[in-house]
Formats: C-alpha cells, structure tokens, sequence
C-alpha cells in the first residue's frame, strides 16, 4: 500500500510549513504530500496567517523535493480555466521531474467564493465533467497537432496544446459518493477513485458502483487505484493524542469515534489491514495540525515501517 500526508493549509499554515511537512515526509519515505485547494478556513479556526494557493505551492515544493509525489486532493473546477489548469499542471509536473498528480473535482465550499469573487454556478457538474475532457484532451493531443473543444460551458479553438507534461497520463484522481454520474466520470477519466472520509460500512458499496461504471464501458476495474482519506492522529500514549486532538479542537473521545485513523503503530496497522481487505491501495493521513512537524515524524519512524 501507498500513504500519503495530506494537510489542509487553509486552516492556517505559511509556505514553511508545508515545506516542512513536505521534506520530513519524503525523508521517511511517504508515497506523496497533498494539500486541499481552498482560499478560506472553515469552522471556528481562524486561517492565520492566510491562504496559499495550492498550484503555487506546488510549484515551489516542485523545486524543494526528489522523490515525493505532489498534488492535490482536490482542485475545484471553480478556481480555474480548464485550458490554464492543464498548463499549470503540466510546467509543474515538469518542474518536479515527473511527481505531479491532479486531484479535481466539482468544488462546495460557496463561502470562499462570495469572499474572493470567484463564480460559484449553481449547477457545476457540467462544467467538471467538460474541464476532465479538456485537460485530458489537451495532455494527450499528439506534439505538432491542435485541440479544440465545443461544449456548452468551455470552446477551445485549435489549442496547440503545450506544454506537454512529463508523464503520459499525469494521474488523474476524481472522487464523490454518487451512485451513477460520478462512477461514469471515473471510468472515463480518472486513473485513482477517492472514496473521501467514508464511513467503513459504505465503503463496499461505493467500490461496487465505481466498478460497475469501468465494466459498462470495458475498462478493466483493475486498472484503476482505489485511495481513501482519513484524518489522522498518532501517538505512543493517549496522552499524546490527547494533546493532538486538543490542538485541533477535539476531545479524545470525538477522536476516537470510530470514524478516525487514531492510535500507534499496532492499531494503526490494523486499521491498514481492513482497508487493504477491501482493494484499496493508498491511505491519505489528513493531519490538520500544520505547526506539529513532529507528527510526521513520529508517523514515519515509528508507525510507516509496520504498515502493510
């Protein structure tokens, strides 16, 4: 199994930070480091000292890493053109070398719209399932040759196409719980299916839809990468974990509610064991906390080496 760090620096992390959390994380040998794409704090946590927009950021971290993959989970349709995303991605995927992957989606969070003005349309699945076209299209239109796009929400009009990334196909992850539109997106398009912080009980559900969607269309549900995302809080000691949870504004019991990847190494791996029953192949660890580098630490020195 694959397993990733992935933070949410809206809730208030500079680019030292995340940076930080990058480089310890691809010390200890983490599969990736992915960061949310949001220009606002959610809750009560106040988001200081600001956001960092995620495809910048990437970029720099591009410079700053080897080996770790980078990417994110999940840029919402809203924040960009689809013809200036799949430039974005592809000069950044060239600039780490071949690490990049993009997490997309149809975007939720209207709140950080009305605060920065960007258009948040009523209906967006449209719009989403015309970006993964056009990216798609415009990463795999052969070198010398154009690309247009006529559809109700984008027209691209003989495109050249460029710059091409480095790896041919970046991956592409699309999650979401429905039961017919978006399994239909992700066996057209995505190579990774992101179950998102599903409860245990659904999880075989969702995963039976998913496939389904490949077969109707003959694609071989094998070939697509089964992820899940979960938050994250690890520890020696309930003490330790106590002192996490605090810091997020938790309590050990809201923690330890069952729907959490909580403990040390053991329990930690057993969890790892039951996701691996149900195919799935990569583990994000929402780690909340971007002042708590010691967290990755602690997670890849004592908790990675006993995962399966």
């Amino acid at each position: 199994m694959e397993y990733c760090v992935f933070t949410e620096p809206q809730l208030g992390a500079t680019y030292g930070d995340q940076l930080a959390f990058a480089q310890v994380a691809e010390r200890h040998g983490f599969t990736g480091f992915f960061r949310s794409d949001h220009y606002l704090s959610m809750g009560s946590r106040d988001g200081l000292p600001g956001p960092t927009d995620a495809w910048t950021t990437l970029a720099a971290l591009a410079r700053e890493t080897t080996s770790i993959r980078l990417g994110t989970l999940v840029s919402p349709i809203t924040f960009r053109h689809p013809g200036i995303l799949a430039i974005q991605v592809a000069q950044v995927d060239e600039m780490s070398g071949g690490r990049v992957e993009l997490g997309l989606g149809a975007g939720w969070y209207e709140r950080e719209h009305e605060a920065y003005g960007i258009p948040f349309p009523a209906k967006r699945f449209g719009p989403f399932e015309e970006q993964l076209q056009i990216v798609t299209g415009l990463w795999s239109t052969p070198l010398g040759e154009t690309y247009s796009f006529s559809g109700r929400h984008y027209t691209l009009v003989d495109a050249p196409a460029l710059p091409k990334p480095v790896q041919q196909p970046i991956p592409l992850i699309v999650g979401g719980g429905g039961t017919r539109r978006t399994p239909d997106l992700v066996a057209r398009f995505a190579t990774e299916y992101n179950l998102g912080f599903p409860k245990e009980d659904a999880i075989q559900e969702r995963l039976d839809h998913v496939r389904a969607a490949c077969e109707r269309i003959g694609r071989d549900p094998g070939s697509l990468k089964i992820s899940i995302a979960m938050s994250t809080i690890a520890g020696a000691s309930d003490a330790e974990i106590v002192r996490r949870a605090e810091r997020i504004g938790r309590t050990l019991e809201e923690v330890r509610d069952g729907t959490n990847i909580v403990g040390g190494p053991h329990e930690i791996a057993e969890r790892m064991d039951r996701y691996r029953s149900f195919g799935i192949e990569r583990v994000y660890l929402q780690l909340l906390d971007l002042q708590d580098v010691d967290h990755v630490e602690y997670l890849g020195a004592e908790v990675l080496p006993q995962l399966p």
